[in-house]
């Protein structure tokens, strides 16, 4: 492992020797424990990121590599960290980017209470370089803001058909330079899971952050656990008015903001920063006329500015999504090789959201590691079948089939629905009737009211006659089933 590997902030009277000679010595003696073939398939990219008060931070990264060493290796990890790193107590194993923001924020936090220790006033983190750990951060002293993932940034989002609106207005927002009034304000992105509206947003924060404006991201939940708080330490007004300095407010999962004075309160806060001409961004699973929990006001804030859907992820976009989390599972398995033909396979058979994606990807690492084997077509298949939902039919309407037999047969709906017994009416209702009988779930009688208020009888009559010419008919079953995919699609 080389030095730019290897980052750490060991005191130098704990550093006996340099930092990289301790490492390799671990790493030499894990080895030596575990075996080389077991050493090079789970352990090859992990990394000692920080040593903080006694605890290792150590990184792997993907989820899945650190889901199995925790199964099985943590305990002989941890045993042998401790005895061959001096001063470490205790290990903490996470995803890269999770475990180096951690130990930056313990870093952080250390040099915050140092300084405000020798100077006896709070320290200015102006001139530090953003990251978007805490609130903290940009001086928003007092409010502990939610963590923001490095990864999620503008520079790694896939741009594709289904949210290229959303990605083009979250730029148009992130760019707009500190102190020039809002363009979109507030800015809501709402979808269904998994379609990246958390990404999206949290880039906007990272771009506000690199571009010297003092953000803040919260969950909902944070929000109302701040709020709480505040009111149980009786300093609620100095709460709203430290939200209210900031220039940039990120607010995610907003459906779940519960308690009318919760949202009372965040209806104004959101007032008070709009008026003031900062920006706010908010992130929701549905449209904000869909919230029902939340107070009239706040949804009709929300409709207010600009509200953008995403919206499914198109089979192309699924793929790029796929080629991207295959790539950066091979830096943990460098042998790790699926096929393209494999790759349009999966994104054609998951097409919910990126985290079926993500969970499709580790289960193609699990069996390539696992069994050994190579993936084929049918491999993979079994590996992601508990990934892929089946597809409930569409619910076909009679109101839909009257009127695409009408176009089709150039009628009226209303001819279809009258009385008129000419050969160019007749055979279009008899059709419509013979599709309401045979896609929808309608009895005959309430499809016979649906055509005119006729007896139910009369639509058995044409149900068989049609079922009868369709047998002698090779045209008119072709017609019908051309009939039946353009109401089914």
């Amino acid at each position: 492992m080389s030095k730019a590997q290897i980052q750490t902030n060991i005191p130098e009277e704990r550093n006996a020797k340099p930092t990289s000679e301790i490492w390799v010595r671990f790493c030499a003696r894990f080895k030596s424990e575990v075996g080389d073939a077991v050493y090079s398939s789970w352990f090859k990219c992990l990394e000692l990121d920080e040593v903080v008060n006694g605890v290792a931070y150590l990184s792997v990264p993907t989820k899945f590599l650190k889901s199995w060493i925790h199964a099985h290796y943590l305990e002989k990890l941890r045993a042998i960290v401790v005895q061959e790193v001096p001063d470490v107590r205790d290990i903490v194993l996470n995803l890269r980017a999770a475990a180096r923001n951690a130990t930056r924020a313990a870093s952080e936090r250390q040099a915050l209470e140092g300084a405000r220790a020798g100077a006896g006033q709070e320290n200015s983190t102006g001139d530090a370089r953003p990251d978007g750990l805490s609130a903290v951060r940009r001086g928003v002293e007092g409010i502990e803001g939610s963590s923001l993932d490095r990864r999620l940034n503008f520079a790694n989002f896939l741009v594709g058909p289904s949210n290229q609106l959303a990605y083009a207005a979250a730029q148009q927002v992130a760019t707009i330079n500190p102190g020039v009034g809002a363009m979109f304000n507030p800015l809501y992105i709402f979808s269904n899971v998994g379609l990246g509206k958390t990404h999206l947003i949290q880039a906007i924060g990272h771009a506000g952050l690199e571009a010297g404006r003092r953000v803040i991201y919260l969950t909902a939940e944070k929000f109302m656990y701040g709020f709480v708080s505040a009111l149980k330490s009786q300093n609620s007004i100095g709460f709203k008015e430290k939200l209210r300095s900031i220039d940039l407010l990120v607010i995610d999962d907003v459906q779940f903001l519960q308690g009318k004075t919760i949202q009372h309160e965040f209806c104004h806060t959101l007032n008070a920063l709009i008026d003031s001409g900062k920006q706010v961004v908010i992130a929701g699973d549905r449209a904000p006329n869909e919230l029902e929990n939340l107070d009239e006001r706040v949804r009709s804030r929300f409709s207010g500015g600009l509200c953008v859907e995403m919206q499914a992820l198109d089979e192309g976009l699924r793929m790029r999504i796929l080629e991207a989390r295959i790539e950066n599972a091979r830096t943990a398995q460098p042998g790790f090789e699926v096929t393209n033909a494999v790759v349009a396979m999966v994104a054609r058979s998951i097409d919910t959201n990126g985290r079926d994606l993500d969970g499709a990807v580790n289960r193609l690492l699990a069996h390539t590691i696992l069994a050994g084997a190579s993936l084929t077509i049918e491999a993979a298949e079994a590996a992601i079948r508990d990934l892929i939902r089946v597809r409930e039919p569409k619910r076909v309407k009679i109101e839909d089939i009257q009127k695409l037999v009408a176009t089709h047969f150039n009628v009226s709906r209303a001819d279809i629905l009258s009385s008129r017994r000419t050969a160019n009416v007749v055979r279009p209702r008899q059709i419509a009737m013979y599709l309401a009988k045979t896609m929808t779930l309608r009895s005959l009688p309430e499809i016979g009211r649906r055509f005119g208020g006729r007896d139910h009888t009369t639509v058995l009559h044409a149900v068989r006659k049609i079922e009868d010419l369709v047998s002698k008919d090779s045209g008119l079953n072709q017609e019908l089933e051309l009939l039946k995919r353009l109401l089914s699609d």
